[in-house]
């Protein structure tokens, strides 16, 4: 697909891409072919795809031998698509922030710029082989950032809770039809066992949320506001962005053994 192709999709089908939405169809087929690539796709896989808008993507998804499932929110969109891939497909029109996965092996995206993050951490609640999605470059550099680093944050530390994730290609502004103001990436995620034990994984990642909440704050500071505060809470006048994700494990599993004495697991 060309940009001159991609203007004339949104011709004609009369969609008016909105910022809100994140709305910046990609207008290269070569980086269309390698995302898809980069999924490495087995007979019989069942493939998610959330956003397909104007199937750059979805084409090349459905030349492979595999299941494929769509969620689409635009009324417009999810017309264009069902119309013109019928029964080859299994259309679901719903928010994907809000309706239920179905069960799938791959997970490959464009995802709209407005619902990364919540999208993301709901793929993380889901058991998959592989996901393979376009995101903004900052959102990127974020999910793969180092502690310390300006863009390490609660989405770096879940994401290498749950899996392993790696920027695979850097996609220039350029590519995409309107052209957005940032660059974007594409980033594999491959799930694996968590590399280290928590004592309750919903602890873990509330003490992340609420002290990546107030990055700049000390870790005692944080806890205290939030009321979870208590004895041998260790690196507590440390600062969240300085603590690798073990090291807010080990608060985690202090916080839940002060709040749950007689659950403390040896």
């Amino acid at each position: 697909m060309s940009r001159s192709e991609t203007g004339r999709l949104i011709a004609e089908t009369g969609v008016v891409p909105k910022k809100s939405k994140g709305q910046n169809f990609l207008a290269d087929g070569r980086v269309a072919d390698r995302h898809v690539d980069f999924a490495d796709i087995s007979d019989g896989d069942r493939v998610l795809e959330v956003g397909p808008g104007l199937g750059v993507l979805t084409e090349r998804l459905l030349n492979r031998p595999c299941e494929l499932t769509c969620i689409e929110l635009d009324d417009i969109l999810a017309n264009f698509i069902g119309e013109k891939y019928g029964d080859r497909l299994t259309l679901i029109r719903g928010d994907a922030v809000k309706v239920p996965f179905p069960p799938f092996d791959r997970f490959v995206s464009n995802l709209p710029y407005s619902v990364s993050t919540p999208i993301i951490f709901k793929l993380l609640e889901y058991d998959f082989k592989k996901a393979v999605v376009m995101v903004q470059r900052e959102f990127a550099d974020r999910m793969i950032a180092d502690v310390g680093s300006p863009d390490y944050s609660r989405l770096t530390v879940n994401l290498y809770y749950r899996a392993d994730c790696r920027m695979l290609e850097k996609v220039p502004r350029s590519r995409f039809k309107p052209a957005p103001k940032v660059d974007s990436a594409i980033v594999e995620i491959t799930p694996r066992p968590a590399p280290f034990a928590v004592r309750d994984e919903k602890t873990f990642f509330r003490v992340t949320e609420i002290t990546f909440n107030h990055r700049r704050k000390k870790i005692g500071t944080s806890l205290k506001a939030a009321g979870l505060y208590g004895d041998g809470v260790p690196y507590a006048d440390e600062r969240v962005e300085n603590l690798r994700p073990a090291e807010i494990a080990e608060i985690a599993d202090a916080v839940f053994g002060n709040s749950n004495p007689n659950n403390i697991k040896s």
